[in-house]
């Protein structure tokens, strides 16, 4: 599933070919994503500029005078910058056509993506406005994050992967960032001290910038605007990594399940 550094990768990947360009038609080849995908937006979009795309948690706004979309890459979701005269892949569900022809094509194979409109602002949509902070950003430190463990049972993993508490920490980053700040999964998120909060505020952090640069992590789907793979798959020191050595003590990876996901983690080094 895309996280945030693939879904940053992809508005860094598309913002130089479309940003300030103007819709000139979109075409909706498969309408039936997570949600539908409105029909309405053949008929708003072109003669609208692209004047800004910003992204909030793992959406991608994409902002004109009239409204914003929203896309979400869902599962298997990637966004890639083309031209007409490249063929249509099977899972290719919508295009945005700008006047200079560049189109922005939105793949899915398992349709769990959406592509969305609103005429309000961004913030105030109802899949936005009760998102908690970005991770990168300054609202996010020990003390916030601290007091968010205060009284909480849930593992620590859980926690840190509610987007209601902080958006964008997905099941791999969970796993990474945990593993260097030295903490168990499993560990009731109230048992948490804050010196250990500190930790792993700045591993959180420093694992999501690590990732962006490599352009984010391909397990099976995601590619960026170009067709490309990621690469920090290459850097995982305990995702997927069962039973293999711990790259710190040597110790076998272990996992569990944790709230239906795989979690991995190194016994010796997290506690």
């Amino acid at each position: 599933m895309p996280e945030l550094p693939e879904v940053e990768t992809s508005r860094r990947g598309i913002a130089p070919h479309i940003l300030g360009k103007t819709f000139q038609q979109v075409t909706i080849r498969q309408p039936n994503l997570r949600w539908p995908v409105p029909d309405t937006i053949a008929g708003i979009l072109p003669g609208l500029r692209l004047d800004q795309i910003d992204r909030r948690g793992k959406y991608l706004l994409l902002s004109t005078t009239a409204g914003s979309l929203l896309l979400h890459l869902g599962m298997s979701g990637n966004l890639r910058i083309t031209t007409a005269d490249q063929p249509v892949l099977k899972h290719d569900h919508v295009d945005f056509v700008f006047a200079d022809q560049t189109i922005l094509r939105f793949n899915d194979q398992r349709r769990f993506g959406a592509v969305l409109w609103t005429d309000s602002a961004t913030e105030q949509h109802p899949l936005i406005a009760e998102l908690g902070p970005e991770p990168l950003s300054e609202h996010f430190h020990a003390d916030y994050l601290f007091n968010r463990c205060q009284n909480r049972r849930i593992p620590i993993k859980s926690l840190i992967m509610d987007s209601h508490v902080v958006v964008g920490v997905g099941n791999i980053y969970a796993s990474e960032s945990l593993f260097m700040a030295g903490i168990l999964p499993t560990r009731p998120a109230e048992d948490v001290t804050l010196n250990e909060c500190q930790r792993l505020t700045t591993a959180i952090k420093t694992v999501l910038q690590w990732a962006i640069d490599q352009g984010g992590t391909t397990l099976r789907d995601f590619v960026n605007a170009q067709g490309k793979p990621g690469y920090f798959q290459q850097s995982l020191s305990v995702y997927g990594r069962t039973g293999q050595s711990c790259l710190k003590c040597a110790e076998p990876i272990q996992h569990l399940k944790l709230a239906q996901r795989a979690s991995y983690f190194c016994n010796h080094c997290q506690s």
